[in-house]
């Protein structure tokens, strides 16, 4: 399988991205510049986290503007699978390659931390190796990760069983003390309508070892295995 990890001026996760890729999980993997034009012959694409153009304006809203989404938006179209991490999860929305935004944190502080996320929707490619419910814990590392939409998107997003991962306890149920950021309905992770395309605020790239303190994160980075026509 084949994966690229597109790095922008300001991305400090793409290697996180590359190691876990390649040397854990066994995929031929590309760094992808932000000014290239196509991702032809790639099974998966990783937007890694970190702070794209320096975050100026807000967290994506340059990134999203970068040669590649174009080619980022073609792969999606014709079904390729495509992960946005962090930074990534903020540009596929400002892209409109995903619903809703990501804002400020509600105490307005950067948050580095483990977390706990429950999984909402196993019926996709990149859920598909849990079981429904299943808490996983990964970090976090953000000071924009507020999920929001409007009331409308919500109301589609739960219809349709988009939202993919909920903040949660470590038994799986629901808080507002165990949701970090304040995301709306305790957001952590959104796909698309053909769920072909995930974003999420938690870094599954740094749970793949159980050096660093999880390996929750691996199931998350094998979608290029599966099809999403199969999954549907």
């Amino acid at each position: 399988m084949r994966a690229a990890v597109v790095v922008f001026p300001g991305s400090n996760c793409d290697r996180d991205a590359y190691h876990a890729l390649r040397d854990v999980l066994g995929y031929s993997v590309n760094y992808v510049w932000h000014a290239e034009p196509d991702l032809n012959g790639y099974d998966l694409v990783v937007l890694p986290g970190g702070f794209s153009y320096g975050d100026y304006l807000r967290p994506g809203a340059i990134a999203r503007f970068a040669p590649i989404m174009d080619a980022v938006r073609t792969f999606a179209e014709h079904g390729g699978q495509v992960i946005g991490i962090c930074n990534g999860f903020q540009i596929l929305c400002e892209a409109g390659l995903l619903p809703g935004a990501l804002t400020r944190n509600i105490g307005l502080k950067f948050i580095c931390k483990h977390v706990y996320i429950r999984v909402e929707n196993n019926e996709t490619p990149f859920t598909r190796l849990f079981r429904k419910g299943e808490v996983l814990r990964l970090p976090i590392a953000h000071g924009d990760g507020r999920y929001v939409c409007d009331e409308a998107t919500l109301r589609q997003l739960e219809a349709r069983r988009q939202t993919l991962f909920r903040y949660c306890a470590p038994d799986g149920s629901l808080s507002e003390a165990w949701n970090p950021n304040g995301s709306m309905q305790a957001i952590a992770g959104v796909a698309n309508e053909t769920f072909n395309v995930l974003g999420l605020m938690p870094h599954p790239e740094r749970a793949c070892e159980a050096l660093l303190g999880s390996v929750d994160g691996r199931r998350i980075l094998l979608p290029a295995t599966y099809s999403t026509a199969s999954i549907r």
